[in-house]
């Protein structure tokens, strides 16, 4: 029992941030194969989504232009829904089993996308926050940075500058690709906010770098940051020295 005892450490939980093709969740899914290949306990999900009622509310909350008639507020209470059954059906149960867990998309994405965007006061949905997470917060965050318009010419969509609106190529676009360039660019300065207020835990990097490269040096952070937690798990090369199955909660 001891022994079994001192492998289970605390879980940890990482996010990645950033405006619409940002590479994010290309970033997000590499670190996930590199942990995994390392035998860490990793698990990867996102927002908004990750259960199937989390999954019900995106369809609502992304699908189109359909639901373009959405005001702000009902925006924010469907991604807090979302995260409420998200936090208490997949991430704290997964850190609690001491699990890596990595999010594409957590708190931040709210804080930026409704707050800044939508024009949400920050002490409104810090509020709701702080009851969708259950005061939970990511270890570390990653936010991919880039300009606007580079953010959006990624994902397949051009611009019209009458009225600045963005015109989407393929239906397949979700409601937030829709929004007017304007939009994306508050969301982005909402975003270097938020980092400006917690340079700690949010950690900059410049999307328009080489995805490899950025990739190598996620990696290299991640294991530094989980070699300090357990330097008797993982070796400085990022190997896993034990013959046990460790997992990292």
């Amino acid at each position: 029992m001891k022994k079994r005892l001192k492998n289970i450490v605390n879980g940890f939980f990482i996010s990645f941030e950033g405006i619409e093709g940002s590479g994010k969740s290309t970033q997000a899914k590499l670190l996930y194969e590199a942990l995994k290949k390392r035998g860490i306990h990793v698990m990867l999900t996102f927002e908004p989504g990750g259960t199937k009622i989390g999954e019900r509310i995106r369809e609502i909350l992304l699908v189109g232009p359909e639901h373009a008639g959405m005001v702000p507020l009902t925006e924010l209470f469907l991604f807090s829904a979302a995260r409420y059954q998200h936090v208490h059906e997949l991430i704290m149960p997964s850190l609690k089993k001491g699990m890596v867990v990595i999010t594409d998309r957590f708190i931040d994405s709210t804080m930026a996308y409704q707050g800044a965007g939508r024009g949400i006061a920050l002490k409104t949905i810090e509020s709701i926050n702080r009851i969708a997470t259950q005061g939970l917060k990511p270890h570390m965050t990653f936010l991919l940075d880039l300009p606007a318009e580079s953010g959006i010419e990624r994902t397949g969509q051009f611009f019209l500058w009458s009225g600045a609106e963005i015109v989407a190529r393929e239906q397949k676009a979700d409601r937030f690709e829709f929004e007017k360039i304007a939009f994306h660019r508050k969301v982005r300065q909402g975003y270097l906010y938020l980092r400006e207020r917690e340079p700690e835990r949010i950690i900059l990097f410049d999307a328009t770098r080489p995805v490899e490269e950025l990739h190598k040096e996620i990696v290299k952070i991640v294991l530094q940051r989980l070699t300090k937690r357990v330097p008797q798990i993982i070796s400085h090369n990022g190997v896993r020295t034990p013959s046990e199955t460790y997992y990292l909660t």
